[in-house]
C-alpha cells in the first residue's frame, strides 16, 4: 500500500498541470495570405512553390526540407522580397521534387505506415484530401484530428526523427570544423508545426503533419504509454539545475566515446532507465514559470556551454533552442491536455541530446553580458546581410 501511495503526490502534480494547462499569452500571428503589401505576399508565393515543387525529405530520404524554415525567420527579421526570393533559390539548388509513393493511403490503413519516410507524398496527399473534401480547407480542423485526435495522437510524437548521413559545415560557428557525421536528427515536424501557426500557413501545416507520420518513432511512446511516467529517486522544479546534476553523474562518463545524435538510439536501448530517472526528476508544480525556466535553459545549453573566444556553437543543441521556441509558438494554440506533455517532450528531448553530446558544462561565466553597444539592429544585419543569411539554422537559431 505505501508502494502505490508514494505515487499518488506525482500524478496528482500531473494531473492538475494537465488541468489547468500553461495559459501565455500568443505570439503575433503573421496572416500573410491576407496581407496586401509585396513582402507577404512574397512569402506567402515561395512557402506556396516550394510545397507544390520539392520534397519534404530529400537526398536518399535523408535530409529535411528546411525552406518554410529560413524563410519564415528571414521574414520576421524584416526580409525584403528580394532577400526572400535570394533565400529560396539557395535553398532549391539542393531540393528534390516529389516522387511517388509505393501506394495512396486510405482513412482505414494511414497508420499502418507511420515512420515509413517512403511514404511522404502520400502522407501529404492524404492530409490534403481530408482538408478539402472534410474540412473546407480549415487546416487547423485537419490538425486537430490527426495531430491531437484519437488513440496514440501524432502530437505524441513531434521529437522523432531519423538517422542519416550528412556534412557538418561551419554554420555561423554552430560547427567546430567540417565533418561527415551519422546522426540522429530530432524535433522537425515540432519545428515545422510551430511555423504553419504562426504564420498561419496551410502548406506548412500539412507538411508538418507529412513530417510527423513519416518521421513517428519510438519516442512517442513514453508521452503515449502513462507507466513510463513514475516516481524518480530524486526531483527538482529547475531544468537547470537538473542539467548541473546530470553533467556530474558519474554514471554516464564513459557512456560514449564521441558525442553525437548517433548516440540517441543507444541510450535508450541500454540506459533507459538512467534517462528516464531524469525525465521524471522534473517537477512540474508552477506550469508558466517552469515553461519559463525551460527556455532559459534552452538557451543555457547553447551558449554558456561554449567557453569564450572558441564560437564552437554546438549544431545539434541549436536544435533544442528551435524546438523549445516551437513549443511556446503552440501552446497557445493547441488543447490545453497536451500543453504539459508537449513540455515533456521537449525535455525527454533535451536529456536525449545533452547526454549524446556528452554532457558539456553549463557555466554562467561563459557568456558576457557587455553588449558593446550592440542593439537588435545587429541581429538583424546579421541575420540578412552576413555569409550565412542562406543557412537555415543560423537564420532560425538567431
Amino acid at each position: 500500500m505505501a508502494t502505490l501511495l508514494s505515487f499518488v503526490p506525482i500524478l496528482n502534480r500531473l494531473v492538475a498541470s494537465r488541468e489547468t494547462g500553461i495559459v501565455i499569452d500568443p505570439v503575433e500571428v503573421q496572416n500573410i495570405d491576407s496581407l496586401p503589401d509585396k513582402r507577404p505576399r512574397t512569402l506567402k508565393h515561395l512557402l506556396r512553390a516550394n510545397h507544390l515543387n520539392h520534397s519534404i525529405i530529400y537526398h536518399n530520404l535523408q535530409f529535411d526540407n528546411h525552406t518554410p524554415h529560413i524563410l519564415c525567420s528571414a521574414y520576421w527579421f524584416g526580409a525584403q522580397p528580394e532577400q526572400l526570393h535570394h533565400i529560396y533559390e539557395a535553398e532549391a539548388k539542393t531540393l528534390e521534387p516529389w516522387r511517388p509513393s509505393p501506394s495512396e493511403l486510405t482513412q482505414e490503413d494511414w497508420r499502418d505506415f507511420l515512420g515509413d519516410k517512403r511514404y511522404q507524398r502520400a502522407y501529404v496527399d492524404f492530409f490534403e484530401d481530408a482538408l478539402a473534401m472534410r474540412h473546407a480547407y480549415n487546416w487547423r480542423r485537419v490538425v486537430d484530428e490527426y495531430m491531437f485526435g484519437g488513440e496514440n495522437p501524432l502530437v505524441n510524437g513531434l521529437i522523432g526523427g531519423r538517422k542519416y548521413l550528412i556534412v557538418v559545415h561551419q554554420i555561423a560557428a554552430l560547427s567546430a570544423s567540417p565533418a561527415y557525421t551519422v546522426c540522429f536528427v530530432v524535433g522537425h515536424p515540432l519545428i515545422h508545426l510551430g511555423y504553419a501557426y504562426e504564420f498561419d500557413n496551410r502548406e506548412i501545416a500539412m507538411e508538418a503533419l507529412g513530417l510527423a507520420a513519416v518521421q513517428y518513432n519510438f519516442l512517442h511512446k513514453y508521452t503515449d504509454d502513462s507507466s513510463y511516467t513514475k516516481k524518480s529517486p530524486f526531483r527538482s522544479t529547475s531544468p537547470v539545475e537538473l542539467l548541473g546534476k546530470l553533467a556530474d553523474d558519474d554514471r554516464f562518463t564513459h557512456m560514449f566515446d564521441e558525442p553525437g545524435f548517433d548516440n540517441i538510439e543507444p541510450l535508450f536501448q541500454k540506459h533507459e532507465e538512467l534517462v528516464l530517472e531524469y525525465w521524471n526528476a522534473w517537477e512540474i508544480s508552477d506550469p508558466v514559470k517552469q515553461f519559463q525556466e525551460s527556455q532559459e535553459a534552452a538557451v543555457a545549453l547553447l551558449v554558456a556551454t561554449v567557453p569564450p573566444g572558441t564560437h564552437s556553437y554546438n549544431f545539434f543543441v541549436c536544435h533544442i533552442l528551435t524546438t523549445s521556441h516551437a513549443v511556446r509558438i503552440l501552446l497557445p494554440f493547441i488543447p490545453t491536455k497536451f500543453h504539459i506533455s508537449l513540455v515533456r517532450q521537449w525535455w525527454l528531448l533535451t536529456l536525449a541530446v545533452y547526454i549524446a553530446e556528452l554532457r558539456p558544462k553549463i557555466d554562467p561565466d561563459n557568456v558576457s553580458t557587455d553588449l558593446k553597444g550592440k542593439s537588435w539592429k545587429y541581429v538583424e544585419h546579421q541575420v540578412l546581410n552576413v555569409e550565412w543569411s542562406t543557412d537555415a539554422h543560423f537564420v532560425k537559431g538567431e
